[in-house]
């Protein structure tokens, strides 16, 4: 096991029990197709699970439905699906991954973890509008394109949750070109020159 699983984690036993399962999968399957550098599998813990569950803590309250966007690996997304018994977890949360070998992964979690999660295997550009309470995405594209690819599957009142590295204002000055929206940049917790901008308003100009 990489990392030390309880460092920067405040959840339940139930629910480090389920991101162990995600940890083991993932190492056990990053070898054959690439879900997360093999550089910051030594920090397993700090750099993707603790990065993803403090999005989380960010949510005011619990989310019908979670959509999770270029999955990848599952950060986010399963992450926070693992964190059901935790305050404020969403009823449901939906992956969309298209690369299938990485949607399999998702789907082998999924199901040896016995999480409460639906993987769907297309771009995103093709799944029918979703409804989404809240949208996540890390390291997928810039802000602008984000915009461009969730802006129909947002419920009214939608919040979205997007990581972000040291370059952020400058994608946030470029989305403003196109886009009205308000945002809040918030320091994150594993990387100090990262943020996760969360995003409410959104309506494009």
């Amino acid at each position: 096991m990489s990392g030390d699983p309880s460092k920067g984690l405040s959840v339940s036993r139930e629910t480090m029990d389920r991101l162990r399962v995600l940890a083991d999968l993932l190492e056990k399957w990053n070898p054959r197709i690439n879900l997360v550098s093999k550089t910051t599998l030594g920090d397993l813990w700090e750099r993707h699970i603790h990065d993803s569950a403090q999005l989380l803590r960010l949510c005011d309250s619990p989310a019908n439905l979670w959509l999770d966007i270029g999955s990848g690996g599952g950060f986010p997304g399963l992450v926070i699906a693992a964190m059901s018994n935790e305050i404020n977890a969403p009823r449901s949360v939906t992956l969309v991954e298209s690369d299938v070998r990485k949607a399999e992964f998702l789907r082998t979690v999924v199901r040896q973890a016995g999480l409460n999660a639906r993987v769907v295997a297309k771009r995103i550009e093709d799944v029918p509008p979703q409804g989404a309470d809240v949208i996540s995405a890390r390291a997928l594209a810039p802000l602008s394109k984000l915009f461009e690819l969730i802006e129909r599957h947002m419920a009214p009142n939608a919040i979205c949750l997007f990581p972000k590295g040291a370059r952020w204002r400058a994608e946030v000055e470029a989305a403003q070109a196109a886009w009205a929206f308000d945002y809040e940049a918030i320091k994150s917790e594993t990387d100090e020159d990262a943020v996760i901008l969360k995003i409410g308003g959104l309506i494009r100009v």
